[in-house]
C-alpha cells in the first residue's frame, strides 16, 4: 500500500472515530478487535505458559507466543487490506472504518470526563468509582487530589498508547501496521506484568511493547506541548522543561513523556509514589508544580487533549496531502 493511501486512511479513521467512536450496539453484537485479540492471547497463555517449566523455558514460550500472535493478527489484517484495496476510494473508506476501531479518542475522553463529573456531582465517592474504571491502583487509597492526578495521568498515557501509537503505525503501515501494534499493546496489558505467572512468559510482550511505543510517546509529548501553546493558562515552556528534566526518570521508558508534558503544561506534579492493589510503587514526580490536583484540572487536561487530537488530525491530513502531491 502506498504511503499516501495509508495516510489518507489514517485521516479518515481519526475523523470517523472522533465523530462516532465504537458504537455500543456493535460491541454488544460482535465484540471489539481488542477482545478478539485478547481471546487469542488468553489461549496462548493457557497452552504455552506452563508452570512446571523453568524460567528460561517460559521466557522462550513467551517469545513463541508473541510471534504466533503477531503472525495471526498481521496476516489477517494484510488479507483484509489486500481484499479491500482494489476497490479504490470505497476500499479506502472501508479500511478507514475498520481502522477507526483501533483508535480510542472518543472513549478515552468519555472515561476521563466521567471522573471529573463524578467528583463534581458525587464527591470523592463518585470520583473513586469513575477512576476505578480506568486505572489499576486502589481507588480507596486516593483522596480528591489522588483521583484527579490518576485521571490526568491515565489521559496522558493513554493518549500515547491508545491513540497516537496506533495512528503512527496506521499511517506508516496501513491496517496491518495498526493491528500489529494493537496486538502487541494488548499482549503487554494482559501478560506483560512482573507476577509469578507472567514475569518470564510476558517478558517478550513487555519489551516489544516498550519498543513499538517509543516514537509515539515522543510525538505525544510534542503534541501536548503544541496544544499548550494554544491555550491560555497552559504553559508550553513548562511542558518542554518538564519533559527534558523528568521524562527519562519515569519507571516506564514511554509513559514519562506524555505525563511530564501534561504536568508541565498544567503546572502540576504527576506520577510519583502510588499504590496498585496492595503494592506501593516508588516513582519520580513528573513536573514541579502543585500535587493538589482538582476536578477542574481534569477539565483543563481534557481541553488540552482535544486540541492535541485536532493537531494529530491536522498532521495526518497534511502528511496525506503532501504524500499525494509527491506521488503524482
Amino acid at each position: 500500500m502506498a504511503l499516501s493511501d495509508s495516510l489518507l486512511i489514517l485521516s479518515l479513521a481519526l475523523a470517523i472515530e472522533a465523530a462516532v467512536g465504537y458504537p455500543n450496539r456493535l460491541y454488544t453484537a460482535i465484540g471489539h478487535p481488542v477482545t478478539w485479540i485478547g481471546r487469542l492471547i488468553k489461549r496462548l497463555d493457557g497452552s504455552l505458559n506452563r508452570e512446571d517449566w523453568s524460567f528460561r523455558q517460559r521466557r522462550g514460550a513467551g517469545i513463541l507466543a508473541l510471534l504466533a500472535l503477531l503472525t495471526v493478527t498481521g496476516l489477517t489484517a494484510w488479507a483484509l487490506s489486500a481484499l479491500l484495496q482494489p476497490f479504490d476510494l470505497i476500499g479506502i473508506l472501508l479500511l478507514a472504518i475498520l481502522a477507526s476501531s483501533l483508535i480510542a479518542q472518543r472513549s478515552l475522553h468519555e472515561h476521563v470526563a466521567a471522573v471529573s463529573k463524578g467528583l463534581h456531582e458525587g464527591g470523592i465517592d463518585g470520583g473513586r468509582a469513575a477512576v476505578s474504571m480506568i486505572v489499576g491502583r486502589n481507588p480507596q487509597s486516593l483522596d480528591e487530589a489522588g483521583v484527579s492526578r490518576a485521571a490526568i495521568e491515565s489521559l496522558a498515557e493513554n493518549f500515547s498508547d491508545g491513540i497516537v501509537a496506533p495512528a503512527f503505525w496506521l499511517g506508516l503501515g496501513g491496517l496491518p501496521g495498526a493491528v500489529l501494534y494493537k496486538a502487541a499493546n494488548t499482549a503487554d496489558s494482559m501478560i506483560g506484568h512482573r507476577t509469578p505467572r507472567h514475569e518470564a512468559f510476558g517478558w517478550a510482550a513487555a519489551r516489544f511493547d516498550d519498543l513499538v511505543n517509543l516514537p509515539a510517546s515522543r510525538l505525544t509529548a510534542l503534541l501536548i506541548i503544541m496544544a499548550a501553546a494554544l491555550h491560555r493558562g497552559a504553559s508550553a515552556p513548562g511542558a518542554w522543561q518538564a519533559v527534558r528534566r523528568d521524562a527519562a526518570h519515569h519507571r516506564s521508558p514511554n509513559a514519562g513523556w506524555p505525563e511530564a508534558a501534561m504536568a508541565g503544561a498544567l503546572g502540576l506534579r504527576l506520577a510519583g509514589p502510588r499504590v496498585y492493589g496492595e503494592v506501593r510503587v516508588k516513582d519520580r514526580w513528573m513536573g514541579d508544580g502543585r500535587a493538589e490536583a482538582t476536578a477542574d484540572d481534569i477539565d483543563r487536561a481534557l481541553a488540552l487533549y482535544r486540541t492535541a487530537c485536532a493537531l494529530l488530525f491536522g498532521l495526518a491530513a497534511g502528511s496525506a496531502l503532501l504524500a499525494w502531491i509527491i506521488a503524482r
